[in-house]
């Protein structure tokens, strides 16, 4: 065994009584763990959009506006909707997802809620789902398919982990059923029973297809902070994007997620895209996740 000698100016009795502690430790095997600052946090923008596969308010299906809004607001991370891979001539048979994240250099995952054999757009398969885009690496993804009734639309939960820059954030995206309150109780219910025990940096961003006081959502007011009501101003509207009455779009944080600000982006450009608003969120990351992650 070598030893390695390190010779400290210290005065005669702290020394001794360092070098006692130290040899103290050492004989029992305990490792003594000395702590830097506290890493700063890390600031995130995050988006949630219903791009109604590429079509707009007007009628007319230009993806290349969804993908000038995203790219305007500066957004890092952003939740999509209604998105179609290969779907129909409604949407050119594009893989829009994929478009959009060529077209903003991002990283993205997509997840067919609905999955069909090929059609108009043969070979490739007829889907419609959800999509996240990121600047930041994806680590993990997986989509979980929500609970159903006979003859309803299948919906899912998209789940992904990001690594901000040393903080590892999970992000959920979803989009509820529009036409049944009993369904998208059963779905929230089966989100909050996924996500678990919340215990890192964690998102849920989407469509829920309900406003804020209908009692469905109550499970997730348990769990995690509506983003809009911790900053937001004014009601926060996001659909119908040409004359917006009602508040369905959101993104909710853990609790250990700062809001710095929370905006409806509302202007001619959004007004004509899709018929949802995009929401847009900076948020503050805390610094004592940095490494953390689940």
């Amino acid at each position: 065994m070598h030893r390695i000698g390190i010779r400290v100016r210290v005065p005669a009795i702290v020394g001794a009584v360092t070098l006692a502690l130290i040899w103290s430790l050492a004989s029992n095997h305990q490792v003594i763990a000395i702590t830097g600052p506290q890493a700063p946090d890390r600031t995130l923008s995050v988006m949630t959009y219903n791009i109604h596969h590429g079509e707009g308010a007007d009628g007319l299906l230009d993806l290349q506006r969804v993908a000038d809004i995203i790219r305007g607001a500066g957004a890092d991370v952003v939740a999509l909707q209604e998105v179609d891979r290969h779907w129909s001539g409604r949407s050119a048979c594009m893989d829009q997802a994929e478009w959009l994240a060529k077209e903003l250099d991002m990283h993205y995952v997509y997840a067919a809620n609905l999955d069909r054999d090929p059609g108009e757009c043969s070979p490739s398969r007829s889907q419609y789902g959800t999509a996240i885009l990121s600047r930041y690496p994806i680590l993990e993804s997986r989509n979980t398919l929500l609970p159903r009734p006979e003859g309803g639309e299948q919906r899912g939960l998209l789940e992904v982990l990001i690594n901000v820059r040393g903080v590892h954030v999970r992000i959920y995206n979803t989009h509820l059923q529009h036409d049944s309150q009993v369904e998208r109780t059963a779905q929230v219910e089966a989100i909050v029973e996924h996500m678990g025990d919340i215990d890192s940096p964690t998102i849920l961003m989407g469509d829920l297809n309900a406003s804020p006081d209908d009692p469905e959502l109550t499970p997730l007011y348990a769990v995690l902070r509506d983003g809009w009501v911790e900053s937001g101003d004014g009601p926060g509207y996001t659909y119908s994007s040409d004359d917006p009455y009602t508040r369905i779009d959101y993104i909710f944080i853990s609790q250990d997620i700062q809001v710095r600000d929370i905006n409806v982006i509302m202007n001619d450009q959004t007004a004509a895209a899709s018929d949802h608003l995009p929401v847009l969120a900076n948020l503050l990351l805390p610094g004592t996740a940095v490494g953390g992650g689940r």
